[in-house]
């Protein structure tokens, strides 16, 4: 009796792919830590600006906090880059975060011996700002050298799973972990979470970059700069970005409309930035699909106008619960743009430029939402919020356009054969 094998057609996939999971060790525990720590990051954040309020009874002291957190982040992302394509990618990383625990540590005993003074809070904030701008180049880095090249959709969205699961979880277990015990507590529980990245870390394989940067060893900011100038493609993933962050930053304009538009209070506020984090995250959980796109350049562009069009129609809403479903649409676009975006860059990128490009992408995601914020709330002041919110979004779009047709092989990117 023979026996026929029948060949089936490979499963179309709805939810997450976990393949990266299953198939690296190494990554399955770099994920695993990153997830765990990052919900104590997102807790230290909340107390941080809670117990500057406490201090101060400032909104402008606390709007200081991200002020101290973005400067060093901007600088020292360009320069983390560079070290990262310099050092080894895993002894960086450890030495990074174990410094960013340490800050954790020191925040809990400040607390505990009763010592409240902004300025050492502010100093907290950028030295961990340092250690973030050091540990971000590193760990995007690390991991093209953990995957193979199709499997790089998939764990970008895994790792948006991450941070949208730590930016929705942190905040409010951290917002009760204070009520209940004080802000060493939240300062303490986040000191223990790094632990799991920690230890993801240390069992990481040596992560040194291919070839040397230079004949002294030394990357070069510069060069890294001169490399992404001939790299059309990779210069438009970060175009596009600055076109949605830049053009079509909502969340500045939420406390304005939650007033004249819905007549409510901070409860409002919070669904309305809760929205867009639901749709982020279910672009990471229903992200089984983008496995099976190639042109990565295209879902770029679309995937950034999905969230211009839904911003401005947003804006053209007076309806809370419609404009709730169009936030959360415009969420999940933005993971969308975000996980080909980082695949672009991690897979059309030589392993010697992966750290100084990264630390670019840092510059672009950190800086863009704060420029996009002045320039939405500028806009509000001299016009209303919604022409801020609808002229905002149509030039999102048009912008995406303009640039589309002004780098046509940028739609035309195949992730088969990735050309930066």
């Amino acid at each position: 009796m023979t026996r026929t094998t029948v060949r089936t057609a490979p499963r179309r996939r709805i939810f997450a792919d976990l393949t990266p999971l299953r198939t690296s060790a190494d990554y399955q525990r770099l994920w695993i830590g990153g997830t765990i720590s990052w919900v104590g990051q997102a807790m230290t954040t909340l107390a941080i600006s809670l117990q500057v309020y406490d201090i101060t009874g400032s909104s402008f002291s606390v709007g200081l906090v991200g002020l101290f957190s973005l400067v060093p982040l901007v600088v020292f992302g360009l320069y983390g880059g560079a070290i990262a394509d310099t050092v080894d990618r895993r002894k960086l990383g450890l030495y990074s975060s174990l410094g960013a625990a340490l800050l954790s540590v020191t925040l809990a005993a400040a607390a505990l011996l009763g010592f409240h003074r902004v300025w050492f809070l502010y100093a907290v904030v950028a030295l961990q700002a340092v250690c973030g701008a050091l540990t971000g180049p590193a760990r995007s880095a690390m991991v093209p050298r953990l995957l193979p090249t199709e499997q790089l959709p998939a764990a970008n969205a895994l790792n948006s799973v991450t941070m949208t699961f730590g930016t929705m979880v942190g905040p409010a277990l951290g917002g009760f972990v204070v009520a209940a015990g004080g802000y060493e507590w939240a300062y303490l529980i986040d000191a223990v979470t790094f632990t799991a990245a920690l230890y993801a870390m240390w069992r990481l394989p040596s992560m040194k970059p291919d070839r040397a940067a230079d004949a002294r060893g030394r990357a070069s900011v510069v060069d890294g700069l001169r490399f992404l100038g001939t790299r059309p493609n990779i210069r438009m993933t970060f175009f596009t970005d600055l076109a949605a962050m830049v053009l079509a930053q909502p969340k500045a304009l939420f406390p304005a409309v939650a007033v004249l538009w819905y007549g409510d209070d901070a409860k409002t506020v919070g669904l309305m930035v809760a929205a867009i984090a639901a749709g982020a995250l279910l672009g990471g959980l229903f992200s089984g699909w983008q496995a099976r796109v190639r042109r990565h350049g295209l879902a770029i562009l679309l995937a950034v106008a999905a969230w211009g069009l839904a911003i401005a129609v947003f804006g053209l809403t007076r309806n809370l619960w419609l404009g709730l479903f169009f936030l959360a649409v415009a969420g999940y676009a933005d993971t969308v743009s975000m996980v080909f975006r980082t695949t672009m860059l991690q897979a059309a990128t030589p392993d010697d430029m992966r750290g100084r490009l990264q630390g670019v992408f840092i510059v672009v995601v950190a800086g863009g939402p704060r420029l996009g914020d002045f320039l939405a709330g500028t806009a509000a002041d001299l016009t209303s919020p919604a022409v801020a919110f609808t002229g905002g979004g149509l030039a999102c779009v048009l912008v995406v356009g303009l640039l589309a047709l002004r780098w046509r092989n940028f739609a035309r990117y195949d992730a088969r054969a990735p050309r930066a």
